[in-house]
């Protein structure tokens, strides 16, 4: 399963009104960070299917999205429940460190 791409236009329906807890990877193409993290985020979006909703962001395209979050610094993963922020990851780090951080939330 990919990720969905939430964008400014689909955030409130995808994240704010999801029943699941959502993790948003904000990213842009020309991050080499970003392209690092990415297989691992696609991975969670398998692994996690029904328990988590994973999606990408791409800051460059979504900047509305992006400033209302204060995304300074990508990739920033954002996991957030009935729309609201419960943890924030800054900078890409290796999956068991994400899977830590997202199990609490499910």
């Amino acid at each position: 399963m990919k990720p969905l791409e939430i964008t400014d236009a689909n955030f409130a329906q995808e994240v704010e009104q999801s029943d699941l807890p959502v993790l948003i990877d904000f990213w842009a193409v020309w991050c080499g960070p970003c392209r690092i993290i990415a297989p691992v985020v696609e991975e969670l979006a398998g692994e996690y299917e029904g328990k988590l909703k994973v999606g990408k962001l791409d800051v460059d395209n979504n900047p509305n999205t992006a400033m209302k979050f204060g995304i300074r610094s990508i990739p920033t993963l954002l996991v957030l429940k009935g729309g609201e922020v419960v943890d924030r990851i800054v900078g890409a780090m290796p999956k068991s460190a994400l899977v830590e951080k997202i199990k609490p939330h499910l």
